[in-house]
């Protein structure tokens, strides 16, 4: 083992990593290498970055953020701190982000992280121009109005290694963060559309046996907050996700107005997470069949009760990209911390999936899930045309691996 792992540590990647400097010798790299896989900042809990061939970062790419008549291209390696810090200077904004502001652009595109929000795609819908490194070792651009587009972003590294991403943007805007504590666990789903489009952005936190849901809205309204909502009370102070934890590397709230990439995240990006000592899970289902997944928990809560820290409930808008798990429906996202202990945790998963499988669920690409490839064909609709994207782009399987020979296998 090359002795680097990912950031919760339960994968350790078979090769040492190469840091190339340049994009030229990012493409001197790739055309003389066999096999190859890149790794973002390793907040995926598989082994989908993991590769027997060369294994590469382009964390150390010269670092670019040019706002453009297109929007702002980016290097792929920086992270969303960097690029929405840089982005705020300039009086704009992206249309929402992830909970944690330390992953990177690329990486997180790749696999379809998300925000939340009744009218937020996830994040790689913000993206309209791709360049990446084919298996020749060539530069590809891809816009949104090329017909492989909808296949290139969240492509799971199976097309080459990106170098650029350019992203839509919008003038920027102030949200303000507040907390409710004691939302009856039940009106979470008789009054799930109120829930989640009481505020711009809303994450609900729960773990399926406590009665009481703490309800996280991140509002572009401005003014004091109700102390009272739907049966829930104002929190009297800062909460992190998991309320035993101590809130100080959270983002602000208290519904202190401030500029939306020191609000959308959950953490502060001057908190540097340490190695998480946990697994992540998550779900998607459609929008519709939100109210029949929570029974689903519900009934599952005592089973998830050794094994959870904490579980996340958000919405995302449909898209149109081709392995997005909101493609072609608006969705609801089910996410699971675990404890860090696959020999516990993967029989709960296998369960899980088992009881949310008549929803019509997917499970999310970077994270532990128990379905097989037929499944995951079935769930994902243009799979098959994925496949044949990226050996349009990789005939020989330059960049294939275990994993996407697992879950998506060449006919």
């Amino acid at each position: 083992m090359s002795g680097v792992t990912n950031w919760a540590g339960n994968v350790s990647f078979a090769s040492e990593l190469q840091r190339p400097r340049s994009v030229p010798e990012l493409q001197e790299l790739v055309a003389a290498a066999e096999k190859v896989r890149v790794l973002g900042t390793g907040h995926s809990f598989n082994r989908i970055a993991d590769t027997s061939g060369t294994l590469v970062s382009v964390a150390d790419l010269p670092g670019v953020i040019e706002v453009g008549p297109r929007g702002v291209t980016v290097s792929a390696g920086l992270r969303y701190g960097e690029i929405t810090a840089a982005l705020q200077a300039e009086g704009l904004a992206l249309h929402n982000l992830g909970s944690l502001p330390h992953i990177s652009v690329a990486g997180a595109c790749s696999t379809g992280t998300h925000g939340s929000g009744d009218g937020n795609g996830p994040l790689a819908d913000a993206v309209n121009a791709i360049t990446f490194v084919d298996a020749r070792g060539e530069l590809v651009t891809l816009t949104r109005e090329d017909p492989d587009f909808a296949g290139s972003i969240i492509s799971l590294g199976a097309l080459g290694v990106t170098v650029s991403l350019t992203l839509d943007v919008q003038p920027s805007y102030q949200i303000s963060q507040v907390v409710y504590d004691g939302l009856p666990v039940e009106r979470l789903g008789t009054d799930f559309d109120e829930v989640m489009g009481s505020a711009y952005s809303v994450s609900a936190f729960t773990d399926w046996v406590d009665p009481d849901v703490m309800v996280w809205r991140k509002r572009r309204e401005l003014g004091t907050p109700d102390p009272e909502w739907l049966g829930a009370r104002l929190a009297d102070g800062p909460r992190h996700p998991i309320k035993v934890m101590p809130a100080d590397y959270a983002t602000q709230q208290g519904g202190v107005p401030g500029a939306w990439n020191e609000r959308l995240p959950h953490f502060r990006l001057e908190f540097t997470p340490s190695n998480g000592d946990e697994l992540q899970s998550e779900y998607f289902v459609p929008r519709e069949r939100a109210a029949e997944a929570f029974e689903v928990l519900r009934a599952l809560g005592n089973k998830f009760a050794p094994i959870i820290q904490v579980s996340e409930v958000r919405t995302i808008a449909a898209d149109d990209l081709w392995l997005s798990p909101s493609q072609g429906r608006d969705t609801v996202a089910l996410h699971f911390t675990w404890i860090q202990d696959e020999a516990v945790v993967r029989p709960v998963v296998a369960t899980l999936e088992e009881a949310l499988a008549p929803l019509d669920v997917r499970p999310h690409w970077g994270k532990v899930f128990a379905a097989d490839a037929a499944t995951l064909a079935e769930r994902y609709p243009k799979v098959k045309d994925f496949i044949e994207l990226a050996a349009k782009y990789d005939p020989a399987g330059k960049f294939r691996n275990e994993y996407l020979d697992t879950f998506l296998p060449r006919g």
